[in-house]
């Protein structure tokens, strides 16, 4: 896709989200369900995940890990963030590389130090391209990719979370 196709492909979504701003506003879903041992299953919309503790919290290593799974998002999504800025922009990209890691402290999870937070302490993302575009360019599109990847912008202003019974529990 060029940078006209995506124009294109957007325009009719663009003006839409102008004329009638509450279509812009939808809500993402997922679930999951418990499985076997200290797990659970989730389904990404292309497969079936399963999820569960990391070796340092006592996993086996063979189920996904949660937070893996968070900076793999982060990875997608600001790769796919950055394809699109490129190709909106014309920047000609050979080859780009993302890659993101985060500094976690397991006594908090486990609950052996309350002064110990639970969950990333830092998380960083780091891009590695291949172009020829000049330093301007590349410095517009990493700003551009920070400014609209719905993962970063997600972490670095969380919104309001809770947690609610969806039903009566049985039992």
């Amino acid at each position: 896709m060029n940078g006209d196709e995506l124009r294109a492909t957007q325009a009719p979504l663009k003006a839409q989200y102008r004329d009638t701003p509450e279509a812009a506003q939808i809500t993402l879903q997922a679930e999951g369900r418990l499985g076997e041992g200290v797990t659970c299953s989730v389904g990404t919309g292309k497969a079936l995940v399963v999820a569960g503790l990391h070796p340092a919290t006592g996993g086996s290593g063979l189920a996904a890990c949660s937070g893996d799974m968070l900076l793999e998002a982060l990875v997608a999504c600001a790769g796919v963030t950055l394809n699109a800025v490129a190709t909106a922009l014309g920047i000609a990209l050979r080859d780009a590389t993302l890659s993101a890691e985060g500094d976690l402290d397991f006594r908090g999870t486990l609950g052996l130090d309350r002064e110990v937070p639970v969950g990333f302490r830092a998380i960083r993302l780091a891009v590695t391209l291949d172009t020829d575009a000049p330093q301007e360019q590349i410095d517009t599109l990493l700003r551009l990719t920070e400014r609209y990847c719905v993962v970063f912008q997600t972490l670095a202003h969380p919104p309001s979370l809770s947690v609610a019974l969806a039903g009566p529990a049985s039992g």
